[in-house]
């Protein structure tokens, strides 16, 4: 797809007082609202034309209201805010995956972090994995213009909605109606002493005892709505496979005691992983030019006079990497010579994710994290402490750079000033920590984490995997092993035909999510994919323009709510 680009650049900044309050507003909503939605469904949306949306919507108001109109790169400062809030929101799955091994007693894993410490520890590598990125910029978007869709496709939408109100209302108008019904349905489910809507839908006690039915949420619907047909057929094949196939054949050979959706999930979580692993590292593997291209053609010497300064970087990495590694050593009990290893390990993360990201759309950072999982057993084995913050810090330092380029990319469309987005996701990725260690351990209080609460793939596979490596094969259920191994096979077999088939082989990666995720939640993504395959055979050019902002809006509705929700729970106890 080509997107057209916007090359002048303005001639100040557009860093307004503005603009930045409401960029932080938007940040605190986005890390505030994010953590559930990645923890229910297994990964995160689009967050940044969410942001976008959000931000025209936002400053077009005060507009109205000052009488002063806004300039359409403060909306691309406001997306960027999003963005970066939002990566601080997706490292809640490896919250969540401590806490997934700490109820297991026999792990011996007993961390717990703190507000403070996770507000610390997610700011710390969050704004080292943004200065890390500023030197790449003028290698992967000026000189090699790599395509980065998200952050094409958020700029040329900034640039639609710049265009006046002819075009931005109907959108906007779209996506008010979705938040305002998916709030009141997820209120009518949720927020009532005695709700006027059920949870779920369940056709037998069987059924609801494996999880299986259809919740009443429209946060999953919009999330159909974005991913599409195949990946909702595909996430359908995996519910079929681990919910409806397996139980009662895992009940007839005695492998698991009853058909318990927590007894069955202990079995399937191993070839789910195998899904989701071979996909994912079976796709970097087939981008071995791309891995190989970014070690040689790299260029870090040469700085934009717009970007942040070298000297800044260096100062300010430094001081980043020395309070993380204090903090490791003395929170954490994580040795000064392993966080150094880290953040090699991490800054090398981020070369390969970036270039994946820029030309696939696809960021590759949960699978490489497993690749980091390995290397850490060997430096620190069987620790599953070294194994988890060493991974989990790596994660994050990445996933904040890499992301970091689809605000560039954006930014280079609408003509904004690479030094205020950069500053301004120095900004953000405070406030969206913040907002995840407050948040998250509100989630974690009404709704509950792992089998009896919100069950995020992510997190399955990324404890399950420490638990793999500390305790060693014999510890695996009976077969689980060798179903992982054709899980492994198959999903390497789909990957491979998938560039070429990709209209007629299943996505493993979502097969894996569909064999995780209770399948109460993949019925009505399905029905989103179905709704947006049908809507644009029969209206291609309308369901293009309407349904982003009408899924944003079934997304942030219920997100919303249920962030609100948590926060009245906690402050009762």
């Amino acid at each position: 797809m080509n997107f057209s680009q916007d090359q002048q650049t303005p001639a100040k900044s557009h860093l307004t007082l503005r603009a930045v309050i409401v960029s932080l507003i938007v940040a605190a909503m986005t890390g505030a609202a994010y953590p559930y939605i990645v923890l229910k469904i297994g990964y995160g949306p689009n967050i940044s034309l969410v942001s976008a949306f959000f931000g025209f919507m936002a400053l077009a108001s005060l507009s109205a209201i000052t009488h002063k109109k806004h300039h359409r790169c403060e909306v691309n400062l406001v997306q960027t805010a999003g963005t970066a809030a939002g990566q601080s929101g997706f490292m809640c799955a490896v919250l969540a995956a401590f806490d997934m091994l700490k109820q297991k007693p026999e792990l011996g894993f007993n961390i717990e972090l703190s507000t403070f410490q996770i507000f610390i520890w997610l700011s710390l590598t969050g704004m080292l994995g943004v200065l890390l990125a500023v030197p790449l910029r003028q290698h992967y978007i000026d000189e090699e213009n790599l395509p980065f869709a998200d952050g094409a496709a958020a700029g040329e939408t900034i640039k639609v909605l710049d265009e006046g109100p002819e075009k931005a209302k109907p959108r906007l108008y779209a996506l008010s109606f979705g938040m305002m019904l998916s709030a009141l349905v997820t209120f009518l489910r949720d927020g009532l002493s005695q709700p006027l809507l059920p949870p779920h839908i369940a056709f037998n006690k069987t059924l609801e005892s494996l999880k299986l039915g259809s919740e009443v949420s429209l946060l999953s619907i919009g999330s159909g709505l974005i991913v599409g047909l195949r990946v909702g057929l595909s996430m359908a094949i995996g519910m079929i496979i681990a919910w409806v196939i397996a139980p009662p054949l895992l009940v007839q050979s005695h492998i698991v005691p009853a058909l318990q959706f927590s007894q069955v999930l202990r079995w399937v979580m191993w070839p789910a992983v195998g899904f989701l692993v071979s996909g994912g590292l079976t796709a970097l593997i087939l981008k071995w030019k791309l891995v190989i291209k970014t070690f040689t053609q790299i260029k870090t010497n040469q700085i934009g006079q717009k970007d942040i300064s070298m000297r800044f970087l260096i100062i300010g990495a430094s001081i980043l990497a020395i309070l993380i590694a204090l903090q490791h050593q003395l929170f954490l009990d994580f040795p000064v010579w392993l966080t150094i290893i880290s953040l090699i390990l991490s800054f090398v993360l981020m070369l390969i994710g970036t270039r994946v990201l820029g030309e696939t759309n696809w960021a590759p950072i949960s699978s490489m994290a497993n690749v980091m999982q390995l290397i850490y057993h060997g430096l620190a084995p069987h620790s599953i402490t070294a194994n988890m913050i060493g991974s989990g810090m790596s994660a994050s330092v990445a996933a904040n750079g890499e992301h970091l380029m689809q605000d560039y990319k954006a930014g280079k469309i609408v003509g904004s000033i690479n030094r205020d987005l950069t500053i301004m996701q120095l900004m953000a990725v405070p406030v969206g920590s913040l907002a995840v260690a407050i948040i998250y351990p509100a989630l974690k209080l009404k709704y509950g984490i792992g089998e009896q609460g919100l069950t995020s793939p992510i997190s399955l596979r990324w404890a399950g995997f420490a638990e793999l490596l500390s305790k060693g094969l014999s510890s695996l259920p009976p077969g689980c092993l060798v179903a992982m191994i054709v899980a492994v096979l198959c999903g390497t077999l789909m990957t491979l035909l998938e560039p070429r088939y990709a209209r007629y082989v299943p996505s493993p990666t979502a097969i894996g999510i569909g064999m995780l995720v209770p399948g109460q939640a993949i019925l009505p993504m399905v029905i989103g994919g179905l709704i947006q395959h049908v809507w644009h055979k029969k209206n291609k050019a309308q369901e293009e323009a309407y349904n982003l902002p009408l899924s944003s809006g079934f997304i942030a509705g219920e997100a919303i709510i249920v962030l609100i929700l948590a926060i009245l729970a906690l402050i009762k106890n």
